[in-house]
């Protein structure tokens, strides 16, 4: 069986029917693994990355995933409008399994008056990059969750003020939280 190209996986059902189901896990698991073995690969350097955008009117804050995906950190703040070339251009350099989007509520669950933009912007970036899966996660409480931790971090009040810090840390948590419901 040749290694790429693999599309599709047929198996017979209890009622004798031959179902051909696509499984695009299955497919990039064995892609990867024949890429290992023809290549010696090391298994890190193929798993992708994750990461998260804080996506704000100006400023969108951004976070990242190791390869293992267990721990985020922070990636940078951009101005909104450049978000999608800085992704297809992190692209070029690592590879992404996923795009966390946080979604923005207000306490009793419904939209905030973000979340015009936000979509707008979800159907950019899936239009842009239409091979990566974007999920919408609930990011509330992680402004307020980055101003306990850089408050508990020690920071100084104009670095706490510094709103492209904010963007970027709340990107963090929202990834954080994001990785530990997955392992669990």
């Amino acid at each position: 069986m040749d290694c790429f190209a693999v599309n599709s996986l047929q198996w017979r059902t209890q009622s004798n029917v031959i179902a051909e189901v696509k499984l695009e896990a299955i497919q990039r698991i064995f892609i990867c693994l024949c890429v290992i073995q023809k290549f010696h690969v090391p298994l890190y350097a193929i798993m992708g990355r994750i990461i998260a955008i804080d996506y704000g009117k100006k400023r969108s804050g951004l976070a990242v995933s190791d390869p293992n995906k267990i721990i985020a950190g922070g990636l940078t703040t951009l101005p909104s409008p450049s978000v999608i070339d800085f992704i297809k251009e992190y692209m070029n350099r690592e590879t992404l399994d996923l795009i966390l989007l946080g979604e923005p509520r207000r306490m009793n669950y419904e939209y905030s008056e973000n979340m015009e933009r936000v979509e707008l912007f979800r159907k950019q970036l899936s239009r842009s990059i239409p091979s990566i899966e974007i999920k919408m996660v609930d990011e509330r409480f992680t402004s307020t969750l980055a101003h306990k931790a850089m408050l508990q971090g020690g920071l100084k009040k104009k670095a706490r003020q510094n709103k492209a810090l904010v963007d970027e840390l709340s990107a963090v948590i929202l990834l954080q939280s994001y990785l530990e419901t997955i392992r669990n």
